[in-house]
């Protein structure tokens, strides 16, 4: 089967991965996840559920944050899992990649923020081999403080955290260095962070239910920003005028994860109900409804560039 020029990614309690046609709405494909090893089988280890996918820039890979491994998946290959990254020591809740696909870094609960090294041969892909591939871990000294959210900066230097204190951190890939620290609101977790595409504003939204808006550059091409909530809704607001422009109402549970369109143009939402949902951003409007999932899907990837 050709790779589908828009791919779509869900991540379910149910312990499944699956890949969705956009215009069908049909699953074309179901991995079981995460990809457990003999040995940890044999240790007694229970599957864990995914917190976060991903997926790489040339549509290769995706990446899936699980408890407390990273594994990587070929999209394209009926094998399925290819690595397991180790290195953190608790549940991994973000995970993302840099743009030359050479690297992925990630954020766990462990308190480190951590980059990897994606560059093997064809014998590691043939033994699966696990070993460390961390390139560098960023931590404060004596803490272990949650990290919830990890975002990179379109600069591709610059990682920024949110953790469980409510402190967000900015951290220098070549200083080795964290070189800002911002708390909107002291002892509130912060859960979710983004970057606008364009590099000009950071977004922010704790467990108060607040979502802070900082300006890194004056001038922003960006034009809106998505929430997702329990209230079973996803809202669109207008990051120029700092105004709701829409409400996105169908899911019947909370909604856990959003993805745009790389135009902003639709927008891929997962939810408890066990569906993910597309829909467009102009009229509003649900255009496509995602069922295949028996448990909460909890995290969700769109790569349609």
């Amino acid at each position: 089967m050709s790779q589908p020029s828009v791919i779509i990614a869900t991540a379910s309690y149910d312990y499944t991965i699956r890949f969705w046609e956009a215009q069908s709405a049909s699953c074309y494909r179901a991995i079981n996840c995460p990809a457990v090893p003999q040995r940890e089988l044999d240790e007694g280890r229970n599957p864990q559920h995914v917190n976060k996918l991903e997926i790489s820039p040339d549509k290769r890979y995706l990446a899936a944050a699980c408890n407390p491994y990273i594994r990587l998946f070929d999209i394209n290959s009926h094998h399925g899992h290819v690595r397991t990254f180790v290195g953190h020591t608790s549940n991994v809740m973000a995970v993302g990649f840099h743009a030359d696909g050479n690297s992925m870094y990630s954020g766990s609960e462990d308190g480190t923020v951590r980059i990897w090294d994606l560059r093997y041969n064809s014998a590691e892909i043939n033994a699966k081999v696990y070993e460390r591939n961390c390139l560098k871990a960023y931590h404060l000294d004596g803490s272990v403080t949650p990290i919830n959210t990890v975002v990179l900066h379109p600069n591709q230097i610059e990682l920024i955290s949110g953790d469980q204190d409510g402190i967000i951190r900015v951290w220098d890939t070549r200083m080795n260095s964290c070189t800002i620290e911002l708390v909107p609101e002291p002892d509130t977790a912060i859960r979710s962070l983004s970057v606008m595409r364009d590099g000009t504003m950071l977004a922010a939204a704790n467990d108060g239910g607040t979502c802070f808006i900082w300006n890194i550059l004056r001038e922003s091409q960006s034009q809106y920003l998505a929430t997702a909530s329990s209230d079973k809704t996803v809202k669109i607001w207008n990051v120029d005028s700092f105004t709701l422009d829409k409400v996105l109402t169908g899911h019947q549970r909370w909604v856990w994860d959003c993805a745009f369109s790389v135009d902003a143009k639709f927008i891929l939402t997962a939810s408890s109900d066990m569906t993910a949902r597309l829909w467009s951003m102009e009229e509003g409007n649900e255009l496509r409804v995602y069922r295949g999932h028996n448990k909460a899907i909890v995290c969700c990837a769109l790569n349609d560039v």
